[in-house]
């Protein structure tokens, strides 16, 4: 384990208890690239106690609707092997936040949207914007929510 004492590290059991997630997902999340554990010399996973706020991390980017590969992107953004610094933390909050706010920008839009279709109950073929006679959109492509996305 190098420089690092027993006070510097915790096993995956302590991790577990300290952020309530499972050992399975911590070993999902290290085979993801989200962790990445120090091995003991009897191969034991020995995990950074800084690891107990990259776990939470992942656990609250999960809640605000990123995906796993969105929180990898992020996390890889900081130091292995130190605690990261607020400054760390803060440049992640900085482009998570653009991320989100792109995100919001598409859910105002949808749901505007769908307050429009599902809210107008015209049920005319003639007259929604969503119905493709013919398919005639087909010809430049997937047409799905374009219709109503663009």
């Amino acid at each position: 384990m190098g420089s690092l004492t027993k006070d510097d590290v915790i096993t995956i059991g302590q991790l577990s208890a300290r952020t309530g997630v499972a050992v399975s997902a911590i070993r999902f999340y290290e085979d993801k690239g989200l962790l990445q554990a120090i091995r003991t010399s009897g191969n034991q996973r020995r995990f950074l106690r800084s690891d107990i706020r990259r776990v939470s991390f992942v656990l609250i980017a999960q809640r605000l609707g990123l995906s796993l590969n969105e929180i990898e992107e992020q996390l890889s953004l900081l130091p292995q092997g130190r605690t990261p610094t607020p400054r760390d933390w803060r440049q992640i909050s900085q482009q998570m936040r653009q991320a989100i706010d792109r995100k919001i920008e598409l859910l105002t839009l949808t749901r505007a949207k769908l307050d429009e279709c599902i809210g107008c109950g015209c049920l005319s073929l003639t007259k929604c914007g969503l119905y493709n006679k013919g398919d005639k959109m087909g010809a430049s492509g997937a047409t799905g929510p374009r219709l109503v996305l663009d």
